[in-house]
């Protein structure tokens, strides 16, 4: 009997490739969770999600491996993928470029483009840090989403305004909705704070107008998706 080959497992590439391709993926995927998890901002971070980005680029390398230069073997793959349905909305637009991120080095990676991978995760991720460091393209006046529950009666139109012109530096009215079967109208304000410290002020003279009915002030609304 003869020795066994594990060349004989495979026609276009060796062991020493699948485990280079796995390995340098996974590495360069790490990394870039690595990145994410540094540069993330806000409440919204889930390590789930830094493991789904490990794990897309270590399958999109295989893929592409598997791949290779068969045309009718991409479009199989397309086919087969074609009916895999994505449930899970994203919490943040950042997380789809960390997705791309991940999926085009791992392209690179599964086509041995291996110098390629890493010389463009290393210069992408220094862009990232370099602008959450720096803070690129923040505005300089923070906007918060404002709601407030006021009788149906009530002359919300001006009834408010004393208020927003003693503690806001702008204003505006993005909705009105009727809640609780009716019996309440919602109006929901982005407003810009004059100053941070007077949230607890501010927010106890609009209970004083609304009849002590609900008041909710979600800050940090340019930090993250609503």
């Amino acid at each position: 009997m003869g020795i066994f080959n594990f060349q004989d497992l495979t026609a276009e590439f060796s062991i020493l490739d699948v485990v280079l391709v796995l390995t340098l993926s996974f590495l360069l995927s790490a990394f870039i969770g690595w990145i994410y998890k540094l540069s993330h901002r806000g409440a919204s971070y889930t390590q789930s999600f830094v493991f789904t980005l490990v794990l897309v680029g270590m399958v999109v390398a295989l893929v592409m491996t598997i791949i290779g230069s068969n045309i009718a073997r991409a479009f199989t793959l397309v086919g087969a993928l074609s009916i895999v349905r994505f449930r899970n909305a994203v919490k943040e637009t950042r997380d789809v470029g960390f997705i791309f991120f991940t999926m085009a080095i791992g392209m690179a990676v599964g086509t041995r483009f291996y110098l390629l991978a890493v010389i463009a995760t290393v210069v992408i991720s220094l862009v990232i840090l370099l602008m959450t460091r720096m803070n690129w393209f923040a505005r300089t006046m923070s906007s918060q989403i404002l709601r407030i529950q006021v009788a149906n009666d009530a002359p919300f139109d001006t009834l408010f305004n004393k208020v927003f012109g003693k503690f806001t530096t702008s204003y505006e009215l993005i909705s009105v909705d009727s809640v609780h079967g009716g019996m309440l109208t919602e109006l929901t304000y982005s407003i810009g704070l004059q100053r941070s410290d007077q949230i607890q002020e501010f927010i106890t003279e609009l209970r004083n107008l609304n009849g002590h009915n609900r008041v909710m002030l979600t800050a940090g609304y340019n930090g993250s998706d609503l």
